[in-house]
């Protein structure tokens, strides 16, 4: 019987070098830790809770950036936001008051039969009320006066500005202190005694103040406002409604050295 050559018989099996390795590969645990991280694998369900989370994140910053912004009237006192509410009252009050008046204006205007002639009639009524914010003119009108007793010499040039931006604030339409009238670009100081628009104003110091008295007076009032500030002082304030005041107190009107009507 002859002898088959058997395929197996001759081979040889190498023995793996030093650097092979036999088995599977090992991974570290940072390493098995960045594959179970990396890529990620979201379901849907995850991805609309993450959309959630960020809206609602977003939503708890904005509310309280918003809490942080009204920290100022958190903290104010009651008579001071009661002061600011009815300030904000009254100027919403003044500026729809203008604004019905401009609509009206422009109903005269589109409907009057002699357009020109209205168009002069509001322009000299402009120019009157102008002449009036520049002090160039006199006006009269209902209003108050507010009389400032000051015996022991307390009062300042800054109580006295802080008084006119009240009665501004309450809408005061022509103000004179004393002699003085007083307009946008008035200034005070205390150089030499108090002074107005550099001249000289003494006590007692004499407001009359043309505007809605229902609105002046309280103004003038308020708890922690110019009355009670005056009587720290030691110093009196009298405020009195009038039916009729009269600010005669006239400023030169200035022509501009430079400026010119563009229309010209």
């Amino acid at each position: 019987m002859s002898n088959e050559e058997n395929p197996e018989e001759g081979r040889t099996e190498e023995a793996p070098t030093a650097g092979e390795q036999t088995g599977p590969v090992q991974q570290t645990g940072r390493q098995r830790l960045a594959a179970g991280l990396w890529p990620p694998r979201l379901t849907r369900a995850q991805l609309i809770v993450a959309v959630l989370l960020f809206v609602l994140g977003l939503g708890l910053a904005i509310q309280v950036r918003s809490t942080s912004d009204n920290s100022a009237l958190r903290g104010a006192r009651q008579e001071d936001l009661v002061r600011i509410l009815d300030e904000l009252d009254n100027r919403t009050q003044r500026l729809e008051d203008e604004k019905q008046r401009l609509e009206g204006q422009r109903t005269e205007l589109e409907s009057s039969s002699d357009q020109a002639e209205e168009a002069r009639k509001q322009t000299q009524e402009k120019a009157r009320q102008l002449g009036i914010l520049a002090g160039t003119v006199a006006a009269q009108g209902p209003g108050i006066t507010l009389t400032i007793q000051d015996p022991h010499k307390a009062v300042q040039a800054d109580m006295l500005l802080d008084t006119i931006q009240e009665l501004r604030a309450a809408g005061a339409e022509a103000i004179q202190i004393n002699d003085v009238r007083v307009v946008g670009d008035t200034y005070f100081s205390d150089e030499s005694g108090i002074r107005v628009d550099g001249q000289k104003v003494g006590a007692p110091y004499t407001f009359k103040v043309i505007g809605k008295p229902e609105d002046l007076e309280p103004a003038l009032n308020i708890p922690g406002g110019v009355v009670q500030t005056l009587e720290k002082e030691q110093a009196t304030a009298t405020v009195t409604r009038v039916e009729k005041i009269v600010v005669d107190a006239l400023r030169p009107a200035k022509r501009p050295d430079y400026a010119r009507s563009s229309s010209q």
